[in-house]
């Protein structure tokens, strides 16, 4: 979270105002009988979280056959993974924007982690049995210099490297359109090292990555949300800690389900809330994007999560 944003001062949720892990697990059981495939643990950073794996295990106890995952910074990973993978969790998405120490701790604003412990950390998680991606965000004239590098990292693995077009998520991130390194320049760079990058199709519907494979079989993802927005398609909902349901990344608002569990909502009641909750929504900021001329608010990244 930007320091200069969130600094000693800033006045956090209280514990009281957070879902308990309880309250977190009956939206997910709600959700069952409704097709929910996937559940995704989030941040800010969600390996910071006291006791992380005992939700993991709780949602896993409801769901045997959800496909558990979990985003990181990779930071905490090599401490973690083993209770993770424990716990029954299935893969983890580690962010990681530079291989160089200088860039990465720039653009991580951190003296206290270094791209090693990152890496250390995958390969932790890969000798447990996890399946691992990377996620990077290019930002141009800040890291385009790292794209070789991390490729070379994740295809010596065997892991898929997603690139994310940077994104005017939030309100703090200063974002510009000039400062967008689009999925198709990204893929012109690593062409002439991987040869022809060949489109795959979607493994499903609302997959938000456009994959692609080389002729030696690495794979390498793209999330143009600027470039190629894929509003139409998107089937992800996000619950934020303290209990609001955002439809939309770039929400400013959510919808609240904390006071529906708290009023003694039972699962069919909770279930009903939030599929009239989905069919209502006409989220198209990333389609809308290029032709709104005023910035409007959104919801934090480190709030919401990816």
């Amino acid at each position: 979270m930007p320091r200069e944003h969130f600094g000693p001062e800033h006045d956090f949720l209280k514990r009281e105002e957070l879902l308990t892990y309880e309250e977190i697990t009956m939206v997910v059981r709600s959700l069952l009988p409704t097709g929910l495939r996937k559940v995704r643990f989030t941040g800010g950073e969600p390996l910071l979280r006291r006791d992380i794996t005992t939700l993991i295990a709780m949602i896993r106890g409801v769901g045997p056959n959800l496909d558990l995952a979990l985003t990181t910074n990779g930071a905490l990973l090599k401490r973690h993974a083993a209770g993770l993978r424990e716990a029954g969790l299935d893969r983890v998405t580690v962010s990681l924007d530079a291989m160089d120490k200088t860039v990465f701790q720039a653009m991580a604003d951190t003296t206290q982690h270094t791209p090693d412990d990152v890496m250390e950390g995958i390969d932790h998680a890969l000798s447990t049995g996890l399946s691992v991606k990377v996620n990077t965000v290019i930002q141009k004239n800040i890291n385009e210099g790292q794209i070789q590098k991390l490729a070379a990292a994740c295809v010596n693995r065997n892991i898929p490297l997603r690139f994310i077009e940077y994104m005017d998520v939030g309100n703090t991130n200063s974002w510009v359109f000039d400062e967008v390194v689009s999925g198709e320049e990204i893929r012109r760079m690593l062409e002439p090292h991987y040869g022809a990058l060949i489109p795959q199709k979607p493994k499903h519907k609302g997959e938000v990555a456009r994959r692609y494979n080389t002729n030696a079989g690495a794979e390498f993802g793209f999330i143009e949300s600027v470039t190629n927005p894929f509003c139409g398609n998107c089937s992800r909902a996000r619950l934020s800690a303290h209990g609001s349901l955002y439809t939309c990344l770039f929400s400013s608002k959510g919808h609240d389900l904390r006071g529906l569990l708290r009023m003694g909502a039972d699962e069919a009641a909770l279930s009903l809330a939030i599929q009239s909750i989905w069919l209502r929504r006409d989220d198209r900021y990333s389609m809308e994007r290029a032709t709104t001329e005023e910035s409007q608010p959104k919801v934090e990244m480190s709030f919401i999560g990816g």
